[in-house]
């Protein structure tokens, strides 16, 4: 594939992004405690997120041993932030949650596997085979993007970590029942590891500075922000006592 192809079905996927974006926040994504059994047949809650997360992973693993280009200079470090997200995403955190009587659609399962399919082929593509080689030489790691790329990136992936970690502790603390949580981010957000996945992946679009990367950092957006916003007035819905002073999922502002 040509780059000036990968450009357009890259525009093209941007272009969705922003669609899918406005729909959902009319459409609540029917997973974990927004489950509904109109969506058709559903599976284990753990295993969907094996299955639905397993392509971008096996991809970029793909890639970066398989690509002509991957190691050709450092586009492999963009390759193992990838795969270290991924790791976590696909292989730990489904250990780490519960099993629930809230099963996971099989519809989607596999509107993930879509998405990561593209997000992972594009970024996966460009930096294997399309990347000039002077894009990511020597000179990429001390520059302006690559610094705070890094810098915001790490302090997403601990958001999101960490918010990760409190959110299965309250769960294990309550075991099929919901509290609300408090303390970090949770103070000042409904959604503090969706606010940290979004920064994480607007690090890595910055330190990627790369198209496919500024797509992902798109769909994230797009994904996590309405999902944040059904978070927010679920809590609202089931909690009377629910903090009115919290945001959605971006503090102060939204």
């Amino acid at each position: 594939m040509e780059l000036r192809t990968l450009e357009w079905i890259t525009y093209g996927w941007i272009a969705l992004a922003i669609i899918v974006h406005v729909t959902m926040f009319f459409v609540t994504a029917p997973f974990g405690r927004h489950t509904s059994a109109k969506w058709g047949p559903t599976i284990n809650n753990k295993l969907g997120w094996f299955i639905m997360e397993l392509p971008s992973l096996g991809i970029m693993v793909y890639f970066l041993f398989r690509g002509s280009n991957a190691f050709a200079n450092y586009a492999w470090i963009l390759f193992a932030l990838w795969i270290a997200h991924y790791v976590n995403r696909t292989v730990i955190y489904p250990l780490r949650i519960r099993a629930t009587p809230k099963r996971m659609p099989v519809f989607i399962v596999c509107n993930a596997i879509l998405f990561n399919l593209m997000n992972a082929g594009l970024n996966g593509y460009y930096l294997a085979e399309l990347a000039p080689a002077e894009q990511y030489d020597a000179s990429w790691l001390t520059s302006a993007h690559f610094i705070i790329g890094a810098i915001v990136f790490a302090c997403g992936m601990f958001i999101n970590m960490k918010s990760d970690t409190m959110l299965i502790n309250l769960r294990a603390k309550t075991g099929t029942g919901y509290r609300i949580p408090k303390g970090f981010l949770f103070d000042r957000i409904s959604s503090p590891n969706l606010f940290g996945e979004i920064i994480e992946w607007t690090g890595f679009a910055i330190m990627a500075w790369n198209l496919p990367a500024l797509s992902f950092m798109v769909w994230t957006f797009a994904n996590l922000v309405p999902r944040a916003k059904n978070h927010h007035d679920w809590y609202h819905r089931t909690f009377s006592d629910y903090p009115k002073e919290r945001k959605v999922v971006f503090p102060g502002v939204f």
